[in-house]
């Protein structure tokens, strides 16, 4: 085998491999995916950048397929020593539009409406949990 070849051969196997790479990396899973039908409708981050960032989220749904909430979950923004809180309500209910940082992030009446929380801690343990209230 000539030098030649087996410079158009090695050159043809690295084009076929970042050829998949670059298909798999632009091919992940995503939001627009899963069949739940998530909407975001308020989020919450504070303005401290230097010490713990604390992100909340309220989101609706279509359909609460567990799994696909607790991916959803999965998939937003989480800082290194932060927390990020995921509160789920189903879509046509009743769901608060203003979110305040702390333990207790909306008004208590929209409670018995929220069907979920994603709650990601500060040392990145997740907790899942239907019915939180």
């Amino acid at each position: 085998m000539s030098r030649k070849s087996l410079i158009y051969i090695i050159t043809a196997i690295v084009l076929i491999l970042v050829f998949f790479m670059v298909k798999d990396t632009l091919n992940q899973p995503g939001v627009e995916d899963m069949k739940a039908g998530f909407t975001e409708v308020a989020k919450f981050r504070n303005a401290n950048n230097t010490g713990p960032v604390q992100r909340i989220y309220v989101v609706t749904v279509k359909d609460s397929v567990w799994k696909e909430l607790e991916d959803y979950g999965n998939l937003m923004p989480h800082t290194k020593y932060g927390s990020t809180k995921v509160y789920f309500f189903m879509e046509n209910s009743n769901v608060p539009k203003t979110l305040h940082p702390g333990t207790v992030n909306f008004d208590p009446a929209f409670n018995k409406t929220c069907i979920a929380l994603y709650e990601k801690s500060a040392m990145s343990q997740v907790a899942f949990n239907k019915n939180p209230f």
